[in-house]
């Protein structure tokens, strides 16, 4: 388990962090969710890189300007997905 607990302290101050409830919705969404915005093998590779950039911020404490600004740069799928969880769609318009 050693090997394996810088993930742990990681993911912990994602989890725990200022996107904690979003990150939480985030990682809630369903795989029929992700391929309403767009289906297939894309938009899966886009969500997973998104997911981590949520974390990044959640455990870096970044504004949520800066955050929606990271977001926009991942493309138009990641917004798409972003604005599922409504305490995005305000920045993500």
């Amino acid at each position: 388990m050693r090997r394996f607990d810088e993930l742990f302290t990681e993911a912990d101050a994602a989890f725990n962090g200022k996107y904690k409830n979003e990150l939480g919705k985030l990682t809630g969404l369903s795989k029929d969710e992700i391929d309403a915005v767009t289906p297939g093998v894309e938009d899966l590779r886009v969500y997973s890189i998104l997911i981590k950039v949520v974390e990044k911020a959640s455990m870096e404490n970044i504004s949520m300007t800066q955050l929606a600004v990271d977001i926009k740069e991942l493309g138009g799928i990641a917004v798409k997905i972003a604005r599922k969880i409504p305490e995005f769609r305000f920045f993500l318009k």
